[in-house]
């Protein structure tokens, strides 16, 4: 009998806030739209448009982004894998956005690294709050984590300038080829 590996969700909705953050069109190809229906909703309330076929999804730019309210939770829910992604595509809403990270404590790592970027976030406990619209500006950032590297790369994307992101190697653990698939 025969198996087929599932596309990685995470990697998938990286990729779709790669494509919102800079408010361009990307088409996804080998991937579940049933698997990222949480992460599609948000990218939905945050004024972004999808066209979903089989096996690809393709985000179109938003008129304008607007602020989310997150809570992680278990699958079907959002994931806490996607939420330091959202942050950072927080950043670019018109108004603020609230990230509620329910599933693990210390997950707000890579914030510390944001605001050097110029970011405007204020913790308290397990919430965050995104004041987003303020243009981010480059930085050398430092990556703490797999999923820090990912909402810094986002974040330099999204920067006036050119950003360094250090200690990168994180992403080799949940993206193969990354260099080669941002090209």
């Amino acid at each position: 009998k025969e198996f087929s590996v599932i596309p990685d969700r995470i990697e998938a909705g990286t990729y779709l806030c790669a494509g919102a953050i800079t408010n361009s069109k990307i088409t996804l190809n080998k991937v579940n739209a049933t698997h990222l229906s949480a992460v599609l909703a948000k990218l939905h309330q945050m004024g972004f448009e999808t066209l979903i076929a089989e096996d690809s999804i393709t985000l179109l730019p938003a008129k304008e982004i607007k602020p989310v309210e997150i809570m992680t939770s278990e699958y079907p829910g959002f994931p806490t894998d996607m939420q330091a992604q959202f942050m950072t595509l927080a950043l670019k809403a018109n108004g603020t956005s609230i990230i509620d990270e329910r599933l693990f404590e210390n997950r707000f790592m890579h914030v510390s690294e944001l605001l050097r970027m110029g970011a405007d976030i204020k913790l308290n406990g397990h919430i965050a709050t995104i004041v987003g619209g303020k243009e981010l500006n480059a930085a050398d950032v430092m990556a703490t984590d797999l999923r820090a590297s990912s909402a810094l790369i986002l974040a330099a994307l999204a920067a006036k300038g050119t950003s360094k992101v250090h200690r990168i190697y994180h992403l080799d653990r949940g993206y193969e080829n990354l260099e080669e698939k941002f090209k």
